[in-house]
C-alpha cells in the first residue's frame, strides 16, 4: 500500500506548514513537497480550520470543483470534500491539504507539479494512506 505521512511544523493563528512524505518499503521517509493548511484549532470555524490529525485513506475522483481529478481523503470526521489540491496561502484551503515545491514564510508556490505527481502516485496504487502528525 502506499503510505504518505504529513508533519506538520509551523504552527501559527492562521496557517499550518509542514512536509509531505512517501514512506517507503524500509519504513523510510521520502520527501515529496510541502504542505500548507488552515490553522490548527480545538473547534471547527468553517473555512478556516484543519482537519485533525489522524490516518486516512485517500483516492482520487473527479474534482467539480475544480474539474479535474484530485486526491480526495475519506472519511475526515466533521468534514467532507477535502482534498489534496494547489493554492498559495491559507485563503485556497478550506480545510484541504494544499501541496507546492516550495515554501515562503507564509505561503507556498510551485504547486502543479506536487499534485500532479501525488494524484499519478495514488492513481497508480488506487488509493494510500495519509497519516497526518
Amino acid at each position: 500500500m502506499l503510505r504518505f505521512l504529513l508533519v506538520r511544523e509551523i504552527k501559527t493563528d492562521k496557517q499550518t506548514h509542514g512536509r509531505l512524505f512517501k514512506i517507503n518499503d524500509k519504513n523510510e521517509r521520502e520527501f515529496i513537497c510541502y504542505t500548507l493548511e488552515d490553522a490548527i484549532r480545538d473547534k471547527k470555524i468553517k473555512n478556516e480550520t484543519a482537519i485533525k490529525a489522524g490516518t486516512y485513506t485517500v483516492i482520487v475522483t473527479m474534482s467539480s470543483r475544480f474539474k479535474k481529478e484530485l486526491p480526495l481523503l475519506l472519511n475526515v470526521p466533521e468534514f467532507s470534500g477535502v482534498r489534496i489540491h494547489g493554492g498559495n496561502t491559507e485563503k485556497n484551503t478550506e480545510g484541504c491539504v494544499l501541496v507546492g515545491m516550495v515554501r515562503h514564510m507564509n505561503a507556498i508556490s510551485n504547486c502543479a507539479p506536487a499534485v500532479a505527481l501525488i494524484t499519478k502516485m495514488i492513481k497508480e496504487a488506487k488509493q494510500a494512506e495519509l497519516k497526518i502528525v
